[in-house]
């Protein structure tokens, strides 16, 4: 920084310390500056010689004071100015000197181009433009992108257990459904109800290709069956891995669904019953529909309407 209103010309302690700059004592007895750092005064008693280049043509080497200072690193102030003969050009902010015979015209720096950020596509849906999307379609799908670890390694000490239990850890469905045990679920309707027969949605092509592909294979599996008593409509929703999933849209049948009014335990009651366990187990099933069995003569108030014939599970 060239500063002709400036008495002295300075160096800042930083700088020094980053160069390496050999200091000396002041020559003159230590003085105060209070205009070059915010809030207190700064005392000088250093000077270091300093050497400095603008531009390709022009390096010299000045004595400088040192200070802790805010405004810059180098300070080229009067002393400077009058040693080299400086002339200022205040219409054009340029300063002209002689140096080693050599005119010099030092001019100002260019103010950096302003670099425009690139605008990024934004994940983000507004409020406005999802009220839109709901006054056009009934369905609104919300598709999100997220980075999925597919080399899932099985830690060590599980591998011998699920090597021994290789049946419960299957990579499909047994075919059939599950044998008959102690407990059975059952649905509950309300008295009187009238059962729903909702139109199906619709779907491209492409989609009702895998929509008749997935329930052809749970007629071939076993897991569902034909029927026409009821009919509730179904909808494909895309899983992480790109596959689809088909989805059942059980609205209708649950507003006529019976509640089952029983008290709910306390949490903090649960985990006081946990004191002192070291095991934890959780367990999750693959298609978990598919393996609850319902009491007899429940199976046909599951159904599904897969946009020709009806199926019921």
């Amino acid at each position: 920084m060239i500063d002709a209103g400036s008495c002295k010309n300075i160096v800042s302690l930083e700088a020094v310390q980053k160069l390496g700059l050999a200091t000396e004592q002041h020559p003159r007895r230590p003085y105060k500056l209070a205009w070059l750092k915010k809030g207190c005064e700064v005392k000088v008693s250093k000077h270091a010689l300093v050497t400095f280049s603008i531009g390709a043509n022009y390096k010299d080497s000045v004595w400088c004071d040192v200070v802790a200072m805010d405004a810059c690193h180098l300070l080229l102030g009067r002393p400077w100015q009058f040693d080299r003969g400086v002339v200022h050009d205040g219409r054009t902010n340029k300063y002209t000197l002689m140096f080693k015979g050599v005119k010099i015209v030092l001019v100002p720096a260019k103010d950096p181009e302003e670099v425009k950020p690139t605008k990024e596509s934004s994940s983000l849906l507004s409020l406005a433009r999802f009220e839109d999307a709901l006054h056009d379609s009934e369905v609104v799908y919300i598709l999100m992108g997220k980075e999925v670890d597919r080399d899932v390694d099985v830690p060590e000490a599980a591998i011998p257990i699920v090597k021994e239990f290789c049946d419960v850890f299957p990579d499909e469905m047994p075919e059939g459904l599950p044998p008959l045990r102690d407990i059975q679920h059952q649905i509950d309707l309300e008295p009187c109800a009238s059962l729903s027969n909702r139109p199906h949605y619709r779907m491209s092509p492409s989609e009702h290709e895998e929509l008749r592909r997935q329930v052809e294979e749970l007629l071939a599996k076993g897991f569902i069956r034909e029927s026409r008593v009821l009919r509730l409509p179904t909808l494909l929703t895309p899983k992480k891995d790109g596959s689809w999933r088909m989805c059942v849209d059980n609205r209708a049948i649950n507003k006529i669904t019976g509640r089952y009014r029983f008290p709910i335990p306390r949490l903090d009651d649960l985990l006081d019953q946990l004191s002192g366990a070291k095991f934890f187990t959780k367990l999750d099933l693959k298609s978990g529909y598919h393996q609850f069995a319902l009491e007899l003569g429940m199976s046909g108030r599951l159904l599904l309407k897969p946009g020709r014939g009806c199926m019921s599970g």
